[in-house]
């Protein structure tokens, strides 16, 4: 088996031929060519692992040939060779990405060690490439992409952005568009993939600890600071901090990010020293960033400087094309997951989802399916295992009106509360039965937002979040 293709470009015909046969003797699969159009051709054709690229060729530079490989994309490693080495060739061929400079006349003990180390970092980089592919498939990249043009379109602008030195991105979109999948996508496509990626919700934490969390702490800067700890930004020193639900940040911290942004240094809480990072930030928020500036709830410098880049997501209402798609993911997922063979959806079944306005967009489908994957023992999936939100929209309660919970009436009392009138099915019901369906249409109306659903059934966000894993609704943070 041979041990990798080298191309030799050389306009000698002895050193050609020498390089040619020592080579093969070493069991390469070796190419010839004598001059820069020729070179080209063979590197089309066979994508050679390693090139020996003489700098000076009778038709052209081989550095210009350097230059031509990149800009179209060639991936071959490339050993420059030259019998007057020049510092100003030397320093555009690395710049070029060549992997060495190797002087006439040749050591060719030396040479072949060369070709060894490049050919070691040739595999080494697919590797690293088949990693990132496999980290950005497992990040459920699926979960965000679609055949519509505003998915298309969003996606490219974000490989580009992810390729760019932007160090601050804003991304806005309702709940469960997919805000946390789209960052990682960013950090997993940049130059810092190999460096942290460190995420905080920033209405998980409370205000009391954030600080802490964010920035870290110095032994004894409070009761129970029992030793130094480093905060998320110096562990993701190198690569990208993303910071969910940014607008809920207290005006306090929204002055100590500030200066993170601006100076790219902070200190712990308790320290009397500047620390320095380097850090990508992506912010997200499901809110009216610039209605929270105009009301005075978020500081206008701030969000100007997050927003430079900025991009906002579709909800899935707006793309629908994109629904059946991402139930095939889901689905094949799913089988995976629960060990099913579902072969997919009835066409009763489609068209409920088409029909249907998904609130809480990509999150609630995917939360949907997997209700009716776990439930279903038919080969295709029926309505009936699909929550009774999807298959009736026209049930849930609406604050300006009546409206039902499966077969409940609701009415407005004087004080402005809400009082059920209940028609209990000839099948019967149960009291969690109302109880999921009260907590469901309060999330939907906070469009996800666990402290004002909370606040909408007048319970803690505590008891909210156990009545959410209670009845298996959504991702509990």
């Amino acid at each position: 088996m041979a041990r990798g293709k080298i191309l030799v470009v050389d306009d000698e015909n002895l050193v050609r031929r020498s390089l040619g046969e020592y080579f093969r003797v070493q069991g390469y699969r070796v190419s010839e060519a004598e001059d820069a159009a020729g070179a080209w051709v063979s590197i089309q054709a066979e994508s050679p692992d390693v090139v020996l690229l003489d700098v000076r060729l009778p038709d052209r530079s081989g550095i210009e040939l350097l230059e031509q490989m990149k800009k179209e994309g060639a991936n071959s490693a490339v050993i420059m060779i030259t019998v007057d080495p020049r510092l100003d060739d030397i320093k555009r061929a690395l710049a070029l990405g060549a992997h060495d400079f190797i002087s006439k006349p040749l050591d060719f003990d030396e040479l072949s060690v060369t070709v060894k180390n490049a050919l070691e970092a040739q595999r080494l980089r697919r590797q690293v490439d088949s990693l990132r592919d496999e980290v950005v498939k497992e990040l459920g990249v699926e979960e965000v992409v679609g055949p519509s043009k505003p998915m298309r379109e969003l996606m490219e602008f974000v490989r580009k952005v992810a390729a760019s030195g932007a160090e601050t991105i804003l991304i806005q979109g309702e709940s469960g568009t997919g805000k946390d999948l789209i960052a990682k996508v960013i950090h997993a496509h940049s130059e810092r993939s190999q460096q942290p990626f460190v995420a905080i919700n920033c209405a998980a934490i409370p205000e009391t600890l954030i600080e802490a969390e964010l920035f870290g702490h110095e032994k004894g800067a409070f009761t129970d600071a029992k030793a130094m700890k480093k905060g998320l930004l110096e562990v993701a020193d190198g690569g990208t901090v993303f910071l969910d639900e940014i607008g809920e940040l207290s005006p306090f911290l929204q002055v100590k990010l500030l200066r993170v942004l601006e100076d790219h240094s902070f200190r712990r809480v308790g320290g009397l020293r500047d620390l320095h990072v380097d850090v990508r930030v992506i912010a997200a928020s499901n809110r009216d960033l610039e209605r929270d500036v105009r009301d005075g709830r978020f500081r206008e410098d701030l969000f100007y400087r997050l927003s430079v880049i900025s991009m906002t997501l579709p909800p899935l209402r707006e793309r629908k094309e994109d629904i059946l798609p991402l139930v095939e993911h889901f689905i094949a997922h799913y089988n995976y997951k629960f060990r099913k063979q579902v072969q997919g959806l009835s066409k009763e079944t489609e068209q409920v989802l088409l029909d249907y306005d998904w609130p809480g967009n990509v999150r609630e489908l995917k939360n949907a399916i997997e209700r009716a994957m776990i439930l279903e023992e038919e080969p295709l999936i029926r309505p009936l295992y699909l929550p009774i939100r999807v298959t009736s929209p026209g049930s849930a309660p609406h604050p300006s009106g009546s409206g039902r919970v499966g077969e409940t009436q609701w009415e407005e009392l004087p004080d402005g509360r809400w009082l059920p009138r209940l028609k209990i099915p000839p099948s019967g019901t149960s009291l969690e039965a109302v109880e999921q369906a009260l907590v469901e249409e309060a999330l939907r109306q906070a469009h996800g937002n666990q402290t004002q659903a909370a606040r909408l059934l007048n319970i803690s966000r505590d008891a909210l979040r156990y009545k959410m894993k209670k009845y298996n609704l959504g991702d509990v943070k």
